[in-house]
Order: structure tokens, then C-alpha cells, then sequence
């Protein structure tokens, strides 16, 4: 082929080449892609109804029976602190007008004051138990959100002392002691009182106590072991009807002492429920029950063990936090009866002035007795 033929040949094919027409049949030949059908929105989580299993009563529990006193309980005042502090006021304000007729002998706080361990958050906390002041004893015991900046529980830092100073809880006339390591603070402390006769010990526990806390606590119980004792701490039992046991559930109970922040940066020197009932409870015949706040999911729990004595220990775990406008104002009225050994426990709330009359929240106890000395 001649060099002009050739050339001719090359012109030809580089105009094919660039040919718009070529151009525009092979993309009309390429196979197009489907069109993308829009994804489907997820379906909405169905809301969970927070009174799913309630049973509600217009009005006050009745009175009280002649003889009989009362234990108020305020469990995880957290989201009161922070967002709805008029809740809590309601609630020391319910208890102080009804201190007198219903015979209300103490206050018991279970933890989590504070959601985020602020100081408008612990000054909130302040306004509401001050109204309990030189009316009705109460103790209270810290919970992982007083710990710690943001309420964290990296440390055992805590604002608790700078608003409820040993000085001022000492003047109330109820506090009996403190750790002895740490004889200016709060976290951890023993309150007396007395009523129908029987004289009482309340030993408060800070969250996930350490083990030297717990040789104190001992020591507590054994000093006073002519007193009906009742152990307060924010994490013991489990929503599950049983108590805290991170040897044995781990991480299948959710919210352990053992698996937060300050575990780790104390190479794990906290206390869970099992290790309390075993290092604590269930050595000393004077124990009548224990309480604590902090669990989620229902936040209520209740379950009895017996000592190596034979005497029956009922544990209760209680949480209102859950519920709308962090609470809904509710708290735990224990009421005993004259002797002492029998308890009617209904869950109240001055807010909505309403109780909860479920299985979970209405019930009674029998506790065993304490040789009183």
C-alpha cells in the first residue's frame, strides 16, 4: 500500500474514531445501569410505654396504723437536680407535711444526687433536703453521676462534701460516724435513730465500695449489733431479681461498679452486691434489708437471702428516674407496723398525687427480728 493510501487509511479511522455519531451510537448500545430504588426509612422503634405495668390509684397511701412509723425513701434525684428541681422539692415538702401524722422517723437517699456532679446541679440538691432539716433524719450515700467532672465516675472526686459538709450533716444530730480513713467526708457514714421501740443503724456506702470501706462498714455493724441495721448503697442488686455479680455475669448485667472508670484506675478496688452480701451482709445477724437505686430497664428489683444464722435478709432495688419529668416525683413509703417486723411498701407520688399499686410497687415484708440490748 502506498504511503498516500496509507495515511488515507489513518485519517479515515482517527475520524471514526472521534466521531460524535460513533460516539453517541456506543453509549446508546452500552448497557445503562438500573435506576436506585430509594431506601426504605427504618421502621420507628415503638416507644416504650414507662407505665407499662402500672397500676394507678388516685390519692395518698391511707393512714398509717396507730403505733406503726415510716421510712421514706428518694431514690436517683439525678434528673431532679439537673432539670426538675421543683420535683424535688415537692417530694422533702410532701414528707415534711406529713412527717407528724404519718409517723415519717427517717429520710434515705440512695445516690445519684446529681446527674452531671455540678454545682447548680448540687446547690438544686440543697434546696430539697434542706427542707428535711431538724424535721425528719435523713442519710444519704453518692452514686456514679456525683463522681467525678460530668458525673463520670473517672475518680472518687466529688462536690458532695463542698454542699453536705460533715459539719453541717454532724448538727442534724442523726450522724453517728464516718470512714475512719477519711474523717472529714461524707461519702461513706453510719446515722442512729430510733422509733417503736426499736433503735436503728443506717450504714451508707459509697458506689462500688472499696475494700477498706467495707472492713469499716464490719466494724460499724459489729459496734451496733444491738441495732436493726439497714445498708444503703446506690449499685447492689440487678434488675433481674438478683444481686450485682461481676465474677459471674460480667458484662451481662449492665452498669456493675466493676465496669466503670474508677475500677480501672483503682486497680479494681470497688465492691459489687455479691461481694457486699458476702464481705458485709451476711456475716452479721442485725441486718434487716438493704436498699439501692441506679439500675435502668424497670429499676425495680427484690429478692431475700439467708444469713449462716437462718435469719431471711430482704434487698430491694428501687429507681423512678425513667419515668417522664425525671421521675415523676415518686418515692418509696416503707411503713412499719408497732412490733417492727412487718413492712407495707407502696410507691407515691406528690406530684401527680397518685400510687402505684402494681406487684412491683405495693407489697409487703417480714423481717426478722434484732436482740435489742
Amino acid at each position: 500500500m502506498s504511503d498516500f493510501s496509507r495515511r488515507d487509511v489513518l485519517k479515515t479511522g482517527a475520524a471514526w474514531a472521534i466521531s460524535p455519531a460513533l460516539i453517541a451510537w456506543g453509549q446508546a448500545a452500552a448497557p445503562q445501569a438500573e435506576p436506585k430504588t430509594p431506601a426504605k426509612p427504618a421502621p420507628a422503634k415503638p416507644k416504650v410505654d414507662p407505665y407499662a405495668d402500672a397500676v394507678f390509684v388516685k390519692g395518698e397511701p391511707s393512714k398509717p396504723a396507730k403505733g406503726s412509723f415510716t421510712i421514706a425513701v428518694l431514690p436517683d434525684t439525678q434528673h431532679y437536680s439537673e432539670k426538675y428541681p421543683q420535683n424535688y422539692l415537692a417530694q422533702t415538702k410532701w414528707i415534711v407535711e406529713n412527717a407528724k401524722d404519718r409517723n415519717i422517723v427517717a429520710v434515705l437517699h440512695l445516690g445519684d444526687i446529681t446527674n452531671n456532679n455540678k454545682p447548680a446541679e448540687w446547690e438544686n440538691a440543697v434546696k430539697a433536703m434542706d427542707l428535711l432539716n431538724e424535721k425528719v433524719p435523713y442519710a444519704m450515700v453518692p452514686g456514679n453521676h456525683d463522681y467525678s467532672a460530668g458525673g463520670s465516675c473517672k475518680d472518687r472526686t466529688t462536690l458532695l462534701n463542698d454542699f453536705f459538709p460533715l459539719a453541717k450533716m454532724r448538727s442534724l444530730g442523726s450522724l453517728d460516724c464516718v470512714y475512719d480513713k477519711e474523717p472529714e467526708r461524707m461519702e461513706n457514714s453510719a446515722h442512729l435513730f430510733s422509733a417503736g421501740g426499736i433503735d436503728f443503724v443506717v450504714i451508707g456506702l459509697e458506689f462500688g465500695p472499696r475494700k477498706d470501706v467495707v472492713r469499716w462498714a464490719n466494724e460499724v455493724a459489729t459496734k451496733h449489733k444491738n441495732r436493726a441495721a439497714l445498708l444503703i448503697t446506690h449499685a447492689y442488686m440487678y434488675y433481674d431479681e438478683t444481686r450485682y455479680d461481676w465474677k459471674k455475669k460480667g458484662k451481662k448485667q449492665t452498669w456493675n461498679p466493676h465496669d466503670y472508670a474508677v475500677a480501672k484506675a483503682t486497680a479494681d478496688d470497688v465492691s459489687d452486691g455479691e461481694e457486699l452480701w458476702k464481705n458485709l451482709v451476711s456475716k452479721h445477724e442485725n441486718f434487716q434489708f438493704t436498699l439501692n437505686g441506679h439500675v435502668l430497664n424497670d429499676g425495680l428489683g427484690r429478692m431475700s437471702s439467708m444469713t449462716p444464722g437462718g435469719r431471711e435478709v430482704p434487698q430491694m432495688l428501687v429507681n423512678f428516674q425513667m419515668k417522664p419529668n425525671g421521675g415523676d416525683g415518686w418515692l418509696r413509703l416503707m411503713e412499719f407496723s408497732s412490733s417492727g417486723q412487718h413492712v407495707k411498701v407502696c410507691d407515691y407520688s406528690p406530684t401527680r398525687n397518685e400510687r402505684n399499686e402494681s406487684a412491683q410497687n405495693k407489697f409487703e415484708l417480714n423481717l426478722a427480728s434484732v436482740q435489742q440490748g
